[in-house]
C-alpha cells in the first residue's frame, strides 16, 4: 500500500485523485443502497406473501420480535459496538473522531438493518446506508493517506451516493450531505459530492430503473387559491414532527434506564410485534403505504388490520390515520431503542405523508375546499421531513426529484418552510443533532467552533517553564530566574500540586535587593492565577478564558496536580493552521 500511495502522490495531483475517490465512493455506495433495499425487498415479500388484506395476521405479532432478535445476536457476537443511530456517529466522528469510522461499519448496519427493517421494524434503511456509504469513503481515503478535510469530504461523498442510490435523486441527495452533515460548500467540496451523487443515482437507475422506493407524476397542478391550506398544513406538519422529536427523546432515555439488553429486546420487541399486529401499516418503512396514498389509493391503509370493516366509514377511518400517525413514532423508537437497526428518514416521510392525507380528508369532508390528497400527502411528506432533520431544502429537492418535476415547488417551498419555522420556535436542533449539542460533541457550520473542536490542549502544553517551592527564598528564586527562557515560575509543593505562580514583573523592583535574599520566601511573592485551565476542558472553553484576560499563558492542571502552561501565541498559531485547512479550495 505504500508503493501505491507514493506512486499516487508522484504521478495524480490532489485534485484529480479526490475526484478519482469520489467516483469511486459513490459508485459502491450506490450499488450498496440498491442492494440494501432489494434484500429488504425480497424479505419482506417472502415473509408477508399470502396475507389476507381482510384480516389480521397473528404472523406480525412475531416477525418484529425474531428480526430485532436476530440483529441484537449479530451485533453482539460479531460487531461488540453500538450501530445505532447512523446520522448522529457520522456527525460525531467529524466532530470528535477526526472522520473516522470503524471498518466494520461498512458492512455492519447493512446487515443488521435488512435483519431489523425486512422482519417488520418500523424503522428506515436510509440512516443505516448512509451510515455505511460514509464509512466506505471515510476508510478508502484513510487508506489513501488523505488528510481529515479530504476525509470529510469523502464520508458526505459516501453519504450523498447512498441517498442518491436510494431515491434516485443526486440534487437532494448532494443538499443532504451540505445541510444535514454540514459540509462547507466551496468548489473544492461540491464537484466531488456531485460526481459521487450522479455517480449513485446512475447506477441505481441501470440496475432498477425506476422501480427506486417510488416514483409519482403529478397531475393536479398547484392552484394559488390553495396556499392557505398549505400554509396550515406546514403548522400541522411542523406540530407533528415536534411531537416526533420530544417522543423519540422521551422513550430512549426510558428504556435506556433499563440495563439489561434482554429485557430491553424484550420490551421494544413484543411492542412493535403488538403496534404492527394491531395496526399492520407499521410494518417495514412504510413505503407500501405511501404509494398506495400517491396512486390514489389511500383506503388500503386499512388492510390487513381489523379496521378493514370500517374503511367506508369516514370517522373511523380518519381515527385509524390518526393512530397511524402517533403510533407510528413509538413503534419506531422501541424497534431501535429495543436493539433494532434504522432510521427516522423513512418515518419521517411516511408519518407526513399521512399528516398531509388526513388533513385533506378533514378539509374535503367538512366541505371547506376541494383539494388534491394526493398533493397534501407530497407536501405532508416534505413538512415533516424539513422539520424533525431540520432540512428543509433536502426535503423540497427530495419531493421535487421524486415526482419528476418541480411544477409543485411552491407548495413544497411553503409546507417545508413553515414548519421548519414551527418546530424551530421549540427545538432549536434536529433529531440527529439534539443529543450531540447536549453534549458539547457537534461541529456546525460555525467554522469557529469547527476548528476548535479539532484542537487538542495536550498538544498546545509547554513544560519549559522551571517551578520553584513555596518555601524557597528570593535568592533561590533568582538563581532561577537567571537560567530560565520564560518570565513565569509556577509554584508547586512536594506532590507537585499547583499552588500559584510568580510572575518576573511583580518582583522586578526587589530581584536585587540582596537584604530580602534570605528574609523573603516565595509563598509571599506567589499568587493563584484566574483563569486556571484543566487539562480535560476543550478548546472552545480555553480560547473563551483567553478572550476574558489580558493572561499570554494560563497554567494546566488535571486533579489539582501541574502539568504545564498553554499559551496564547500557541493557541492562535494552531488556529490559524486549521482555519487554512478548513478554507482551502
Amino acid at each position: 500500500m505504500n508503493g501505491i500511495h507514493k506512486w499516487r502522490v508522484n504521478n495524480i495531483s490532489h485534485r484529480n485523485f479526490v475526484l478519482i475517490l469520489s467516483f469511486i465512493v459513490g459508485l459502491v455506495s450506490g450499488l450498496i443502497a440498491v442492494l440494501l433495499k432489494n434484500a429488504v425487498y425480497y424479505t419482506h415479500h417472502f415473509l408477508t406473501q399470502g396475507f389476507n388484506a381482510e384480516d389480521g395476521n397473528l404472523l406480525y405479532l412475531a416477525y418484529p420480535l425474531i428480526g430485532m432478535g436476530l440483529t441484537v445476536l449479530f451485533v453482539r457476537i460479531f460487531i461488540k459496538d453500538n450501530i445505532s443511530h447512523g446520522v448522529s456517529r457520522i456527525l460525531y466522528s467529524i466532530s470528535k473522531n477526526n472522520s473516522h469510522l470503524s471498518k466494520h461499519n461498512n458492512y455492519s448496519s447493512f446487515i443488521a438493518s435488512t435483519l431489523t427493517v425486512g422482519f417488520g421494524g418500523s424503522v428506515g434503511l436510509e440512516a443505516p446506508v448512509v451510515l455505511t456509504g460514509a464509512s466506505i469513503g471515510s476508510n478508502l481515503a484513510r487508506v489513501m493517506k488523505m488528510d481529515y478535510r479530504t476525509m470529510t469530504l469523502m464520508i458526505g461523498c459516501g453519504a450523498a451516493g447512498a441517498i442518491a442510490g436510494i431515491f434516485k435523486a443526486p440534487i437532494a441527495a448532494l443538499i443532504f450531505a451540505l445541510e444535514v452533515l454540514m459540509l462547507d460548500l466551496t468548489m473544492a467540496s461540491l464537484i466531488p459530492l456531485l460526481i459521487a451523487a450522479v455517480t449513485g443515482a446512475s447506477i441505481s437507475a441501470f440496475l432498477m430503473g425506476s422501480a427506486v422506493i417510488f416514483s409519482f407524476q403529478i397531475n393536479s397542478p398547484f392552484d394559488l387559491a390553495n396556499i392557505p391550506f398549505y400554509i396550515i398544513l406546514g403548522i400541522v406538519t411542523g406540530l407533528v414532527s415536534l411531537y416526533v422529536t420530544r417522543a423519540n427523546m422521551f422513550i430512549e432515555n426510558r428504556l435506556g434506564e433499563v440495563k439489561s439488553t434482554t429485557t430491553k429486546l424484550l420490551i421494544g420487541g413484543l411492542t412493535v410485534s403488538t403496534l404492527i399486529f394491531l395496526l399492520p401499516p407499521l410494518y417495514g418503512e412504510g413505503y407500501e403505504i405511501l404509494t398506495a396514498i400517491l396512486n390514489g389509493r389511500g383506503d388500503e391503509i386499512v388492510n390487513n388490520s381489523f379496521f378493514y370493516a370500517f374503511r367506508q366509514n369516514h370517522w373511523l377511518f380518519m381515527a385509524f390515520l390518526v393512530l397511524i400517525l402517533f403510533l407510528k413514532v413509538v413503534a419506531m423508537v422501541f424497534t431501535t431503542a429495543g436493539g433494532g437497526v434504522g432510521g427516522v428518514f423513512a418515518p419521517s416521510l411516511f408519518m407526513g405523508g399521512v399528516a398531509g392525507f388526513l388533513t385533506s380528508r378533514f378539509i374535503n369532508y367538512f366541505g371547506f375546499h376541494q383539494i388534491s390528497e394526493v398533493n397534501f400527502a407530497l407536501a405532508g411528506m416534505a413538512g415533516v421531513m424539513a422539520a424533525v432533520m431540520h432540512a428543509p431544502l433536502t426535503a423540497i429537492f427530495l419531493i421535487a426529484e421524486i415526482t419528476g418535476g418541480y411544477q409543485f415547488f411552491i407548495p413544497l417551498i411553503i409546507t417545508a418552510t413553515i414548519s421548519y419555522l414551527t418546530i424551530n420556535l421549540y427545538e432549536p436542533h434536529s433529531i440527529y443533532t439534539k443529543r450531540l449539542a447536549a453534549r458539547g460533541e457537534l461541529i456546525t457550520h460555525d467554522k469557529d467552533k469547527a476548528v476548535l473542536s479539532r484542537m487538542s490542549i495536550n498538544k498546545l502544553i509547554e513544560n519549559n517553564f522551571l517551578t520553584v517551592g513555596p518555601d524557597e527564598t528570593l535568592g533561590d528564586l533568582v538563581k532561577v530566574i537567571a537560567r530560565s527562557p520564560r518570565n513565569v515560575f509556577p509554584v508547586l509543593d512536594k506532590e507537585n500540586n499547583f499552588l500559584g505562580v510568580v510572575f518576573i514583573n511583580d518582583i522586578r523592583h526587589i530581584m536585587f535587593n540582596h537584604e530580602l535574599y534570605n528574609s523573603t520566601y516565595v509563598r509571599n511573592l506567589m499568587f493563584l492565577p484566574e483563569p486556571i485551565v484543566n487539562l480535560n476542558e476543550s478548546m472552545e472553553d480555553v480560547a473563551k478564558k483567553f478572550s476574558e484576560c489580558a493572561h499570554y499563558n494560563l497554567p494546566v492542571i488535571d486533579n489539582g496536580k501541574y502539568i504545564g502552561f498553554v499559551s496564547r501565541a500557541n493557541v492562535f498559531s494552531a488556529y490559524r493552521s486549521l482555519v487554512k485547512e478548513f478554507s482551502q479550495d
